[in-house]
């Protein structure tokens, strides 16, 4: 079954205990948290307290995503703070094994995301160590982008390149809504991240449900 990882970007951050609960209610599978410095991404959002905020606040895998430079100065607070997943970008991280096995070694998933513009085929030589694998479907930094279409087939070839050996989670991140979420499970996502659909959405349980069905 896919798992639904609502982005926290898109919540009302004065509201966010009422927030999580009601898509907890509605069946969500993860909190997606989008961490951004202003260098990486023209934007800046959370960072490791907000993660340990949120901890107290949910049950949830917390699926942290670091879309900031030098991700592996920041791995260990946000891991000692409550993350379970810690996905951070091919495009930041110059010695990227060094950074996964950095991630693993806290006993936690790690993740490796591309941008819109980066070839699947870049990631080859790291699937093997990977737990999940997140492809942008819009350019970081901001929320309610539209969706890159091209994304879908990033994902297939994606699919075409795992090891039938490993499981590893196929992510998609940046456009996700219920017009769109049938092809990329049909290609081979295995996680949606979706923030301005659900909750912006009068009825977030509907929005979760379409997304799942």
């Amino acid at each position: 079954m896919v798992k639904i990882a609502p982005s926290l970007l898109a919540a009302n951050i004065l509201e966010l205990k009422s927030e999580i609960q009601i898509i907890e209610d509605a069946g969500a599978h993860w909190l997606h948290i989008d961490v951004m410095d202003g260098h990486f991404v023209p934007n800046i959002t959370f960072g490791p307290d907000y993660v340990k905020a949120i901890n107290n606040l949910s049950n949830l895998t917390l699926d942290v995503h670091l879309m900031i430079e030098n991700p592996e100065l920041y791995i260990p607070k946000f891991a000692e703070n409550g993350a379970d997943i810690i996905t951070v970008h091919y495009e930041s991280a110059i010695h990227l094994h060094r950074v996964v096995q950095m991630i693993k070694s806290y006993d936690i998933k790690a993740g490796v995301a591309i941008n819109p513009a980066t070839n699947v085929e870049n990631l080859r030589y790291i699937l093997n160590e990977v737990d999940m694998i997140l492809i942008m479907s819009v350019n970081p930094g901001f929320g309610g982008q539209k969706f890159i279409k091209e994304a879908v087939e990033k994902i297939k070839h994606l699919k075409s390149m795992l090891p039938s050996e490993k499981d590893v989670e196929i992510q998609i991140d940046g456009g996700v809504n219920g017009e769109n979420a049938s092809e990329l499970i049909s290609a081979g996502a295995t996680s949606l991240v979706a923030g301005s659909y659900i909750f912006k959405s009068i009825d977030k349980r509907k929005a979760i449900e379409s997304l799942m069905n």
